[in-house]
């Protein structure tokens, strides 16, 4: 059974946060909100946590996973970014944008695209997001909140808790976005628009 944690939005409990990282480093899986939708998230070695999420979403290897990063310090540890696309990624972040970026030896095989070798990142726009990451000291490794059969994520806390209870380890309820973020492919430093949502696209059209 998950545990339900109903965090403040703008003045997170301690407490609270410091439960939530601590089920994360223990090779726990939770759903928390963002600045986008609900996501769900684990520790960036938590194999059995990847698996959770692709049989909660059924999702197949190409799946690009995002790596949750608090800031451009922590992103750069995980990609190949160049200064073109670093001042394009600059200029719309943090906020609701995941960058699929080559990879660095520092991301785990198994998070690559098999043939790009390239993964997602992203920086939030969350207080809530942000305050467990700074707690964690690293990225967590995440993927939306939406199910199989679904055509929107999952936006209510509690619906999330009532769905995925015998399948997460913990549910953070607070305020969050109601669409997934915009997916810009860098992967050739020219942008591609994969998935138009809740950032504005315009930038990299």
């Amino acid at each position: 059974m998950a545990r339900y944690f109903d965090v403040h939005p703008e003045n997170p409990q301690k407490r609270a946060v410091g439960q939530v990282v601590d089920l994360v480093r223990g090779g726990g899986l939770i759903a928390y909100p963002t600045d986008s939708c609900f996501a769900l998230g684990c520790a960036l070695g938590n194999r059995d946590g990847i698996d959770r999420i692709k049989q909660i979403r059924q999702l197949d290897d190409r799946h690009h996973f995002t790596l949750m990063c608090q800031d451009f310090a922590q992103l750069g540890q995980f990609v190949h970014i160049s200064n073109a696309v670093f001042r394009a990624v600059k200029a719309t972040t943090p906020g609701s944008y995941t960058f699929i970026l080559p990879a660095t030896k520092e991301v785990p095989k198994r998070l690559l695209h098999p043939k790009k070798k390239t993964v997602g990142v992203r920086i939030p726009d969350h207080v809530v997001t942000q305050t467990l990451l700074e707690e964690l000291g690293e990225p967590m490794l995440s993927s939306t909140l939406l199910l199989p059969g679904h055509e929107e994520p999952m936006t209510q806390g509690w619906e999330i808790k009532e769905e995925l209870d015998n399948q997460v380890d913990a549910v953070i309820d607070g305020e969050t976005g109601v669409e997934p973020t915009t997916v810009i492919d860098f992967s050739d430093d020219v942008p591609e628009v994969v998935r138009v949502g809740a950032g504005d696209p315009s930038p990299f059209e």
